[in-house]
C-alpha cells in the first residue's frame, strides 16, 4: 500500500518488475510539498528527461541545489527510490560530491 505516511512500493514493484525501466522516482528530502522548507530544491528535470526520451540514458542520480542570492550554497544527490544520499564521511556536507547513493 502506498499512501502519504507509508512510502512502501513493493506490491507495485511485483506486479511489474520491469517499471525501472520506463518510471522512477526521486524523492527531494527535506523540501515542502510545494517547494522551500531546509532542503536543496531546484534540479534539471527537464535535462534527465531529455537525456532518458531523446538519448536512452536513464538518471541514476540527480543533482538537488540550493540556490541563494544567484550562488550555489548546498547541493545533495537525489536518488531513485529505494536509494538514498548517504554521506561518505569526508568533505563538506553541503557538497553532493562527498555523498553515495545506496
Amino acid at each position: 500500500m502506498l499512501n502519504a505516511t507509508n512510502p512502501d512500493l513493493d506490491a507495485f514493484k511485483a506486479r511489474d518488475p520491469q517499471a525501472g525501466n520506463y518510471i522512477r522516482t526521486f524523492l527531494l528530502p527535506g523540501v515542502l510539498h510545494c517547494g522551500g522548507g531546509a532542503g536543496p530544491d531546484t534540479v534539471d528535470w527537464v535535462a534527465a528527461i531529455s537525456d532518458w526520451v531523446e538519448r536512452g540514458v536513464a538518471p541514476s542520480r540527480l543533482t538537488a541545489r540550493t540556490i541563494t542570492s544567484g550562488a550555489v550554497t548546498r547541493s545533495r544527490p537525489i536518488c531513485p527510490y529505494p536509494q538514498k544520499a548517504v554521506y561518505s564521511g569526508s568533505g563538506s556536507t553541503d557538497d553532493e560530491k562527498n555523498f553515495v547513493c545506496k
